[in-house]
């Protein structure tokens, strides 16, 4: 009886090889529609709701999305594509958001909020003191009158 357990697979080992089967199909198994297809020639750019349909996936990365976006539309910097606000449809299979496609990525610079832009890798944080850092420095401030101050904070002299 002991053998005969031992000679299948286990429940772990069977979905493992399952999804192992499964990846590299799953990979191109989605489909890119866009509606409401705006050239914007003010913000330089092209705007559109995707529809997207991906069925047996749980959601496509917006990388894979860029990508299919710049074949389609002969997009030569994949910079210059932004999307998002991504919402997946109750059961799956379906999702819709939003894309814009700018001419360059100056215009992309110029028109999309900060966030945005660090989002896509197009802009930074910008470097300053801690928010434990900057408390420590008040205080200290706070224990020092008169010129003594600008010494404190370490800075301005």
């Amino acid at each position: 009886i002991l053998a005969q357990a031992d000679s299948r697979p286990s429940h772990q080992q069977h979905a493992r090889a399952s999804a192992q089967r499964a990846a590299p199909e799953a990979m191109s198994e989605f489909t890119i529609r866009t509606r409401k297809f705006k050239q914007n020639p003010l913000l330089g750019r092209k705007q559109f709701v995707l529809d997207i349909i991906h069925p047996g996936m749980a959601n496509v990365s917006k990388k894979d999305l860029t990508t299919k976006l710049a074949s389609m539309y002969k997009v030569h910097d994949h910079q210059c594509i932004m999307l998002f606000g991504f919402k997946t449809a109750f059961g799956g299979g379906r999702s819709t958001g939003f894309g814009l496609i700018y001419d360059s990525v100056d215009k992309a610079k110029k028109f999309e909020p900060t966030y945005r832009l660090k989002r896509s890798g197009l802009a930074s944080d910008k470097a300053g003191a801690g928010r434990r850092a900057k408390k420590d420095t008040k205080n200290r401030r706070k224990k020092v009158r008169g010129k003594e101050k600008a010494k404190a904070s370490g800075g301005k002299k």
